[in-house]
């Protein structure tokens, strides 16, 4: 395959992702922000805050239903058309939430349409995630796998860095200008992001993998059916190993944004700074990452980084419970920037490795998506819950990053080392 092609599928598989995750997480920081306010209103600022999280982690739940939807045309139909019509539906539903009129305007119509919208958006992007890591994961040469499944997981950060990065500037704006028109301009200019990303996979082929399964003749009738039926170990291994990389993730990212701003009085601006430098560490180290995995294996960074995680969930509350600003960027770029970056850099080839080609899209899709719903969308809404049933202590909070950790653990425990082998050569 010659380096033209390899960086087209690159640029591809980055793009693509970066935008859906651009999307995804400008509604989780918004809904701490803006949205609690505006379309979630309550007398109880807490009971608000709680009911726009629930909004965020309800997108995560109809995840796995995109999820099967899109992976039965990605692993029947192909991959390619699969990656245009699910950043089509992203871009849309992101457009459509920045023209939406607020609760004052349209009464209980306000909430309703914006759920219906991050639905929207959850199911896109339940289809999307799996075909983005095959696009790079299939085209990969062998010895560089762990590499090219890499790009697609910075896509998570460089979206949400566009995002948290969007909502910085705008945050300048006077408060009253912020929450009628300020919050809206990201959503709306999404759209040229989306034109972008459809016209850089215009030129790609189907990956080599699919064409093979195409000419073997083994292309699954119901590809869900086949991967419940041939794979269903496989895909709790995913769900489980998936557990880690997502709660922690959301607790650093999304749920700070709250606790630092009411439980610790630290400025807006100090929070978002904080997780827009950890994410700038994180896409770096995200790639380097995926190439150390090439060399000494998916499961060793990915069991290293869990247990780094476990250690770190109580000095992490400790350091921002210090209550200083340099404190607050240093432990959320030691846990967003530098303890998660090598669980999420080998997470997307690790769940290639253990599934057939023409179940690939179906079993690595299921496992994410159903873990992002068990533990990603609700890890705001539980860490909330926690702190308002704990009288806003925050050891219960770090004790569930630490279950987080070990039920990963036992879940990869079965999982075998596939590096410099062939993909296609048997996996089950």
């Amino acid at each position: 395959m010659d380096n033209k092609l390899n960086k087209r599928v690159l640029i591809a598989s980055l793009v693509g992702s970066s935008i859906e995750w651009f999307d995804y997480f400008l509604y989780g920081t918004v809904s701490a922000l803006v949205f609690n306010q505006l379309f979630f209103r309550n007398e109880d600022p807490t009971v608000g805050l709680m009911i726009a999280y629930a909004s965020f982690a309800l997108a995560f739940f109809i995840r796995p239903l995109g999820g099967i939807i899109f992976s039965h045309i990605g692993d029947r139909i192909g991959r390619k058309k699969t990656l245009v019509l699910t950043l089509s539906i992203m871009g849309g539903a992101t457009v459509l939430m920045g023209l939406l009129p607020t609760y004052e305007a349209i009464g209980i119509a306000a909430p309703i349409l914006l759920v219906t919208l991050r639905l929207v958006q959850g199911i896109g992007l339940g289809g999307e995630w799996g075909g983005a890591l095959l696009l790079a994961v299939e085209y990969a040469p062998k010895e560089k796998r762990g590499l090219f499944g890499s790009v697609p997981q910075m896509g998570v950060t460089i979206g949400m860095l566009l995002g948290t990065l969007a909502l910085s500037v705008m945050t300048l704006l006077p408060e009253g200008a912020f929450l009628s028109w300020g919050w809206r301009v990201p959503f709306i200019l999404s759209a040229l992001l989306v034109f972008f990303g459809l016209w850089i996979r215009k030129g790609i082929d189907e990956t080599p993998s699919f064409k093979q399964a195409q000419e073997k003749g083994e292309i699954a009738k119901i590809p869900f059916l086949e991967t419940i039926r041939t794979h269903w170990k496989e895909v709790l291994i995913a769900v489980g190993a998936k557990v880690v990389e997502t709660a922690p993730f959301y607790i650093f990212s999304t749920f700070i944004v709250s606790y630092a701003t009411t439980q610790l009085d630290f400025s807006r601006t100090a929070t978002l700074n904080a997780v827009t430098i950890a994410t700038i560490v994180t896409t770096i180290l995200i790639p380097i990452m995926g190439n150390l995995s090439d060399k000494i294996g998916r499961k060793k960074l990915y069991v290293g980084g869990t247990i780094l995680m476990m250690l770190y969930a109580f000095p992490y509350f400790w350091l921002i419970h210090q209550e200083s600003v340099f404190l607050l960027i240093s432990a959320t770029v030691l846990g967003l920037g530098i303890i998660w970056a090598p669980i999420t850099a080998v997470l997307g080839t690790m769940f290639s490795e253990i599934f057939k080609s023409n179940v690939r899209y179906t079993g690595v899709s299921l496992g994410y998506q159903i873990g992002a719903a068990l533990a990603g969308g609700t890890a705001p809404l539980v860490a909330t819950a926690l702190l308002r049933a704990y009288d806003n202590s925050y050891v219960p909070v770090a004790l569930y990053i630490i279950l987080t950790s070990v039920i990963s653990l036992i879940a990869v425990s079965a999982v075998r080392e596939r590096k410099n082998q062939h993909l296609d050569s048997e996996v089950a």
